[in-house]
């Protein structure tokens, strides 16, 4: 079954892919967020001369031929393109077997716990944010949390005087000694600091410390995951598998956490994945907002061996990502601290038609 036509729709901040076979058969995907409109033009530039003509339900191969193709072009974008075309090719042989990508990939569709993901940090004092954690456990059942501490990219300062030591403690005393709680420092820490502020976390039953130093530099983050005995986890900026196999075989993190958008995609998440569980490590990968993302992350996580006790899922609304709005016609909901894998053919997400109707549009098709 031949690739016919490959078609983006995007703005700044989100891109969906659309893929045609011969047969007529079609599937969706998505591009990374943000700077989408970039990626488009990379994915017709870079990705479609690539795909059209090819065979359909070979997705590894596609997969590892294009960056080969494109060698001299190993950065970013190229990657956040191919994840248009992977989960494009997966949603199509989705819904040509009328299975989920779940059940595709081994898993059965089922409610995931998650994890309730907060992505603000200088817009929300300490007392806010536990107050504001506190009522969604009770609204939606959440039993775990992650919140920021530090400042991103921060060089040992934090958001403000303060913030950090004071948030701990707050949202512990908030949400009780049986809620897990999860921090992100986003690049904040040298070793020395992110080991002092690691203990602090020690100390009030924290369970995972997300990115304690700047994320290129591998080997501070692994003396710092040495040093504690809370686990130390990272890798949502890696696209690169080289720098995954480094990672993973150096013992870098004690928690791997790939995003599939940023990695390239569903095939290249599992190779990052059986190396992981090859190495004894768990995967609870990186997946901050509402466009399909989660979507990707839910159906891989359920399917994989070496799955975490939980995947993100972002307690942010359209009011702090407006560009989510009028996304998808049947998004994904939370209840007792669990979101459902969707079951439908494919991904099970239908995206909205208005949105598309105002994306911009262009096609590349086969001669």
């Amino acid at each position: 079954m031949k690739i016919t036509k490959l078609e983006t729709f995007s703005n700044n901040y989100i891109g969906f892919v659309r893929v045609t076979t011969e047969s007529g058969a079609q599937g969706w995907g998505q591009f990374s967020p943000y700077n989408a409109d970039i990626t488009a033009a990379v994915f017709h530039r870079q990705i479609a001369p690539w795909s059209l003509g090819a065979d359909a339900f070979d997705i590894d191969g596609l997969v590892e031929t294009i960056p080969e193709r494109e060698h001299k072009f190993p950065g970013s974008y190229l990657f956040r393109a191919l994840t248009g075309l992977d989960t494009a090719l997966w949603d199509l042989r989705g819904r040509i077997e009328k299975k989920s990508v779940c059940e595709l990939l081994g898993g059965t569709p089922r409610p995931f716990p998650v994890y309730a993901s907060s992505m603000k940090r200088g817009e929300i004092t300490p007392e806010a944010e536990a107050e504001r954690l506190k009522r969604l456990q009770g609204e939606f059942g959440y039993t775990a949390f992650k919140f920021r501490v530090g400042k991103e990219c921060g060089h040992d300062v934090d958001e403000w005087p303060g913030r950090t030591d004071a948030i701990v403690p707050q949202v512990r005393a908030a949400l009780g000694d049986k809620a897990r709680l999860l921090v992100d420092g986003n690049s904040a820490y040298t070793p020395a600091k992110a080991i002092e502020v690691g203990g602090m976390l020690q100390d009030y039953g924290v369970v995972h410390f997300e990115e304690p130093c700047p994320y290129w530099e591998h080997k501070w983050t692994a003396e710092v995951r040495a040093a504690l005995s809370l686990d130390v986890t990272g890798g949502e900026q890696d696209c690169d598998l080289t720098l995954w196999r480094y990672i993973i075989d150096n013992k870098v993190v004690d928690v791997v956490q790939p995003d599939v958008c940023y990695l390239g995609g569903v095939s290249r998440m599992l190779k990052v994945a059986r190396w992981a569980a090859a190495a004894g490590l768990p995967m609870t990968p990186h997946s901050a907002n509402q466009s399909l993302v989660t979507t990707f992350t839910l159906h891989i996580m359920g399917a994989l061996p070496n799955a975490g006790p939980y995947v993100e899922f972002s307690i942010e609304g359209e009011d702090y990502y407006p560009w989510e709005r009028g996304l998808l016609r049947n998004p994904l909901r939370a209840r007792n601290g669990m979101v459902d894998i969707p079951s439908g053919p494919g991904w099970g997400i239908e995206i909205n038609p208005a949105w598309l109707e105002t994306a911009d549009y262009k096609a590349s098709e086969r001669p």
